[in-house]
């Protein structure tokens, strides 16, 4: 589907030079007597490499026929990650690289949102919060408050994030898996 340079918005997904990019940022500029203009921070989903491109407003870009199907993450092998995909139980196999920064954070049962563009998938989008068990920190200091300092806290799955310095070992925590922060204790 081909549109308008100047209906470019955050989010969506556009073919660029054959690849599909995301649209991280957008500005639309108009600078006094010259023809508007818009200036994009876009993401290559195959590469996911960053680059910035001003596209003319006459310019037509075309949307990238994406699809998303819900994956559950079985089992690891070695660097390869083993999903099935939820709608028709077909098992698919992710590496590292495909995964990029999200593969620490998988396990088993996960349930997982993959993009796909011409059959392959191209990135996959965690939930906003994962609960995972701490398995070593420091002990907990007498008198310590919410508001207190914090310290670091490896946990279950082997990523060390920084926790309150209430927080004991052994203690369910959740974590925004896109950012590594620990967002509360978990309530289960």
């Amino acid at each position: 589907m081909a549109f308008s340079a100047t209906q470019i918005r955050r989010g969506m997904v556009l073919v660029f030079e054959g690849d599909p990019c995301r649209v991280i940022e957008f500005r639309h500029h108009t600078p006094g007597n010259l023809r508007a203009m818009v200036q994009a921070k876009l993401k290559n989903l195959r590469t996911g490499s960053n680059f910035e491109h001003r596209f003319r407003a006459a310019d037509t870009i075309v949307k990238a026929d994406m699809e998303t199907h819900e994956l559950e993450f079985m089992y690891q092998g070695g660097d390869t990650y083993h999903f099935m995909n939820s709608e028709n139980y077909d098992q698919l196999e992710l590496d590292d690289e495909a995964l990029g920064d999200s593969a620490p954070w998988m396990q088993p049962g996960l349930k997982i949102l993959a993009e796909y563009y011409n059959g392959r998938p191209i990135g996959i989008q965690l939930p906003n919060s994962l609960v995972f068990e701490i398995v070593e920190t420091a002990p907990v200091v007498r008198g310590a408050t919410k508001t207190a300092s914090s310290k670091p806290a490896k946990l279950e799955n082997g990523v060390t994030v920084n926790v309150p310095e209430f927080v004991e070992q052994g203690t369910r925590v959740r974590v925004n898996p896109s950012t590594g922060e620990y967002l509360d204790r978990a309530k289960d």
